[in-house]
Parts: structure tokens; C-alpha cells; sequence
């Protein structure tokens, strides 16, 4: 019998070597050294298909924007635009790469709190698709931007709903607590301000994210309901006609395939680090919520021609990728010195903290596989 781990053509084992993409992982250590990352070109291909799905579940436009902050590795980069998806950047770094790998202005939105003058009009030049901007501080710069320019700036306010989700706390990003976005009343000011005529802002979407790793179906209605109610007020107190929703990210990945192997978890980490939702369900269950609320409204003609952004990276890349690493020391400890004849035996490996971050910062689950041994039982 397989181990539960397994994915198909992906992870698996052969002759109890643990294979990625049938690929041994001990001899891509051997060939590279270790500690190593290793990522399945075929993998992020197939994730990003399960969502470009979408587009057959909802009656408008979708536009997939792959969040390089969960990998921005070039060479990943190039593939996630070969496979058909528009990228979201949150720095001036990222959108150097963005371009670099080949995508177009267009292609191309722009998150983050703290954007420096210089990554605007470095955006504003590259004309693209929006700037998400997270204040009425960041829309005047942006503002300012523009008109030195002589340019007109594509910008999506990010709303805070306060939407609280199942996640860990440290996800959580649609709480007035949370550091993004602006309030509604904030945003209704912007298009108050600036009007479908500004010469230097175009401001064509909003923009909000409930956070990452959420187990529910249900905070992504809301998140989405929530928009249509801020665009609606837009509309109707400003005369404004959005151009796109964005509903971010956040879609959920199983890292616990084994959970024979979690006994010491428990069973509220369990159900969140098992999660999984298929994301064109989840959205179309989001978007029939929607479009009910638009015709009790009589307001269906504001979505007659929006287009719908999401902005997955973790469902795209996490389950993608493995890090290799050694066990390059070992050694007993006494458990305590009450019980010297007790010991502790630690494996000391050469992958820390310092590129397993999420292990202490989020306390987050690992699953550790011998590569020499992966059909054997691991508990």
C-alpha cells in the first residue's frame, strides 16, 4: 500500500526512494548538495488549471493573479506565465522580475503598504493593470505620481471588511487590527474625489483579502458579497462604474496527506493544516451569492461587464515544492537530570530556521520524509 503522502505523478516512491516528478530526491542532492529547493514544473501547472477553471463557473471575465511573494524565483516565474496566469507583485523587486519573465503591464497588479515613490511611477510606467493602493495617503502620492508624469495612473483601492476567518491569527488580513487597507468610507471619499474623468487617476476596482489558509467555504461569500455592497454605494453616491472586483486569496492546502503521522497535533491545527476547498466551487457558491444580491437590487448592469481577480500563491506553489536536506550531526541528551538513564536523541540537519521560517513564526506542520527509506513507516 502507498504511503498517504503520495500525489500522484508528483510525490511518490520507487524502490523505497522518495521520487519528485520521478526525479530521485537523493540524487538531486547528491548532484546540487543540500539544503535544496525543488520544484515540479508540472505541479504549478496543474494547480494553476484547477483555478483558471473558475472562468467556467462565473458569468464574467477572470483574471488569475499568481502572488510572486509565495515564490518568485525566476525560472517559476516564466512558468507561471507560460501556464496562462497574470501575476501580483508587492514590491519594486518583484515587478523588475514580473517584467523580466515576461509579462506585460496589463498582466500585472501591485499590492503592498509601505510602496516607495520610486516603485509608483516604476509601476505608472509600465502601465499596469492597477496599483492596489491601501490608503488615501498612498492614492494622493499616487496622484502626485501621475501628474509629473503626464500619465494616467490604473489604481484598486484594498478595503478592510472586517471579516474574521478559521485561520491563524497571524493570516488573519481583513480585521481592523490587520496593517491593509482602508475603510469603506475611505474609499467612498477617493471616488468622491477623484471622478471617472480625473486625468491622472483612473480608479477602475476595489480590492480586499481575507487572509490565507482558511478552511471555510463561507468568508469568501461574504468577502464577495461585501465588495458588491461597497460597489454598489460607489455607484450609487459617486456615479463611479467599477471595472473589477478583487477578491484576493487565501485558498487552502493539505499539508497533513499523513495524518498517521500527526498524532501530537491537535485537532484545531488539524483541521486547519488539513483543509481543503476546491476553489471553483468555493466561488461559484461566492458568485450565485452575488449575483442574487445584484437583482434584488436592480443592479445586475454593474456586473454586466466586470472582471473578477483572484490572486492565489500558496494553493499554486505550496504542495509544488519540497526542501532537501541532511542530517549532518547526532547526538543524546538526558531528558532531564532527574532521569539521566532517559534520553533525548537529536538529528541536527542543514535546513534551520533561518529558511523555515513559518516553523516557528506560525508554528507550522512539516512532514518529514527519509529519501532513502520513503516507503517505510515514518512514526
Amino acid at each position: 500500500m502507498k504511503p498517504e503522502w503520495v500525489i500522484d505523478g508528483h510525490l511518490e516512491t520507487s524502490d523505497n526512494g522518495f521520487t519528485i516528478g520521478g526525479i530521485l530526491a537523493a540524487e538531486l542532492a547528491e548532484e546540487h548538495d543540500t539544503p535544496l529547493f525543488v520544484f515540479s514544473e508540472n505541479r504549478i501547472r496543474h494547480n494553476l488549471k484547477q483555478l483558471l477553471k473558475i472562468q467556467d463557473v462565473i458569468n464574467c471575465k477572470l483574471k488569475v493573479c499568481y502572488a510572486a511573494k509565495a515564490n518568485s524565483n525566476s525560472a517559476i516565474l516564466k512558468s507561471i506565465r507560460d501556464a496562462g496566469s497574470d501575476i501580483e507583485v508587492n514590491s519594486g523587486g518583484e515587478l523588475f522580475l514580473a517584467l523580466k519573465a515576461g509579462f506585460k503591464g496589463d498582466q500585472i497588479i501591485f499590492n503592498g503598504t509601505s510602496k516607495s515613490e520610486k516603485e509608483i511611477v516604476e509601476a505608472i510606467e509600465a502601465e499596469i493593470y492597477a496599483i492596489q493602493a491601501d490608503s488615501l495617503f498612498e492614492v494622493e502620492l499616487i496622484n502626485k505620481a501621475a501628474k509629473r508624469l503626464g500619465r494616467r495612473a490604473n489604481v484598486s483601492l484594498r478595503l478592510v471588511p472586517e471579516i474574521e476567518t478559521e485561520t491563524l491569527h497571524g493570516l488573519q488580513t481583513a480585521l481592523l487590527t490587520s496593517k491593509f487597507g482602508m475603510m469603506p468610507e475611505e474609499a467612498l471619499e477617493a471616488f468622491d474625489r477623484w471622478g471617472p474623468d480625473d486625468p491622472s487617476l483612473n480608479l477602475c476596482g476595489i480590492h480586499l483579502h481575507i487572509g490565507s489558509q482558511n478552511p471555510s467555504e463561507i468568508p469568501y461569500s461574504q468577502a464577495l458579497v461585501s465588495l458588491f455592497e461597497n460597489l454598489l454605494r460607489i455607484f450609487k453616491e459617486t456615479g463611479h462604474k467599477l471595472t473589477h472586483l478583487n477578491i484576493g486569496g487565501g485558498f487552502p492546502v493539505n499539508y497533513l496527506r499523513d495524518e498517521s503521522n500527526a498524532s501530537q497535533i491537535d485537532s484545531a491545527q488539524r483541521e486547519l493544516f488539513s483543509a481543503e476547498l476546491k476553489p471553483g466551487e468555493v466561488i461559484r457558491m461566492a458568485w450565485e451569492g452575488v449575483m442574487d444580491r445584484a437583482k434584488d437590487a436592480a443592479a445586475e448592469h454593474l456586473l454586466a461587464d466586470i472582471e473578477l481577480l483572484i490572486e492565489p500563491g500558496r494553493s499554486v506553489i505550496a504542495d509544488a515544492g519540497v526542501c532537501l536536506t541532511r542530517v549532518r550531526n547526532k547526538k543524546e541528551r538526558p531528558v532531564s537530570r532527574m532521569q539521566p538513564d532517559k534520553k533525548d536523541t537529536w538529528l541536527m540537519t542543514d535546513a534551520g530556521f533561518n529558511i523555515l521560517l513559518s516553523m516557528e513564526t506560525y508554528k507550522w506542520y512539516y512532514h518529514l520524509i527519509s529519501a532513502e527509506r520513503s516507503s517505510e513507516d515514518h512514526r
